[in-house]
């Protein structure tokens, strides 16, 4: 069973939909934030990172920084930018990213649901990023970005979307990237009923972006649970928190990549030695990785195909078999030290949506070689919540990103 539940959203006039649309507060740093927003007062950019409107320098976990985000918001809602539907709704939302095309719906989802492993998640949180956006939510009473879910695709549900997508919409944008995002509001009760009452059958959403601002949520609602002792219901607004939910035959995955600064004092020759220990390796002509378990590596200038060989990797391990884990425990860890990869400074990650001439760019400038990664699939995802596991850190990059401030959920 899993919970859809309209709610009244605050959401931008018409005519400025463009303008507020923002790219998530996790895609951009503060000075790429700032010159995004740099002459538009309207850009949610001035809520999720709010330090942008600050002096040069603010500590942006420094209490000014949180202030200044409650502040923005109110204005936005105080000045009519963002006005508040009359009643509770569902929303569809759909991006289209050139041939691609996703539509999901947007409603509200079960802290409880999240607590119970209904909601299933595929990746550890930083505890530094949780506390950030517990923060957000706290002070700013808000689900002011939404979670990214998705669920296995139901024929009836796409139906019902399908026959929704064929109306006027409320917004259609096109974004500086080129993404097209159209909402359009649901407000009948009969098909508000049917969507619900279809997703009271899905058995399990799953965490596909977004596992801090689900994290904050749900603390969020332990602590106003706790405060709230012998007088909680389990019915207060804190046990929801705004969701887009896609079915996951729509969702797109992309490669997230792998550059490395250094050879661990190997030099290129020894290095090339190690890794044919397990990898078939061949100079190409590719410079993406072509198929599962097969990679690239670029080096001293050449692109090359590693073939990762039967028998190196545990197949039928919904974790160990994936291709990130296949690269960090044949070659990353064993050869290049890379040890955890969640903290070691020596390697980075580069989101698929930069292409290939990102990975040489980086080598080129300094790093001494770079992995194009097939990408995860939503299969794979999804087998390894279920088995309750998580997926070794940057293993999905999704696109296109939903955009903030199209749809805003206030306590």
């Amino acid at each position: 069973m899993s919970q859809l539940k309209p709610f009244r959203a605050h959401r931008p006039r018409p005519d400025l939909a463009a303008q507020v649309a923002a790219v998530p507060y996790d895609v951009v740093n503060t000075q790429e934030a700032a010159e995004l927003a740099t002459g538009n007062p309207y850009s949610f950019l001035h809520v999720g990172r709010p330090e942008i409107d600050l002096p040069p320098g603010t500590d942006i976990h420094a209490d000014a920084v949180y202030a200044k985000g409650v502040f923005n918001l109110r204005a936005l809602i105080a000045n009519g930018t963002l006005f508040q539907d009359e009643m509770p709704c569902l929303y569809v939302y759909q991006q289209r990213m050139g041939d691609h095309v996703q539509a999901g719906l947007v409603g509200l989802c079960s802290v409880e649901e999240y607590e119970t492993g209904s909601i299933k998640r595929h990746e550890f949180t930083r505890k530094d990023k949780e506390d950030d956006r517990t923060r957000h939510v706290t002070e700013q009473a808000a689900n002011a970005e939404p979670v990214f879910l998705a669920y296995k695709a139901v024929p009836y549900i796409d139906r019902i979307i399908n026959t929704i997508r064929k109306m006027p919409p409320a917004y259609d944008i096109v974004t500086p990237d080129g993404i097209g995002h159209t909402v359009w509001v649901v407000s009948g009760e009969t098909v508000i009923y049917e969507l619900t009452h279809l997703f009271n059958g899905v058995p399990a959403l799953y965490i596909a972006d977004g596992h801090h601002r689900t994290a904050a949520a749900i603390r969020y609602a332990q602590a106003r649970r706790a405060a709230a002792g012998a007088d909680a219901t389990g019915d207060e607004p804190f046990e929801s928190f705004m969701a887009v939910v896609f079915p996951h035959d729509q969702l797109k995955i992309m490669d997230y990549n792998r550059v490395v600064k250094d050879l661990n004092g190997l030099n290129p020759e020894v290095f090339l030695a190690r890794v044919h220990e397990k990898f078939d390796v061949t100079v190409s002509a590719h410079r993406a990785a072509q198929a599962p378990t097969t990679f690239g590596m670029y080096l001293g200038g050449t692109w090359y195909e590693l073939k990762a060989r039967p028998g190196s990797f545990p197949a039928n391990d919904p974790v160990r078999g994936l291709d990130v884990s296949i690269l960090q425990e044949n070659l990353l860890a064993p050869i290049l030290g890379i040890q955890d990869p969640r903290t070691d400074t020596r390697i980075d990650f580069v989101g698929g949506i930069r292409g290939m001439d990102e990975l040489e760019r980086r080598v080129k400038e300094g790093y001494a070689v770079a992995f194009s990664v097939y990408p995860t699939s939503l299969t794979q995802l999804m087998s390894v919540a279920d088995a309750g596991e998580v997926m070794p850190p940057k293993s999905t990059w999704f696109e296109p990103k939903l955009r903030s401030g199209l749809l805003v959920r206030m306590y």
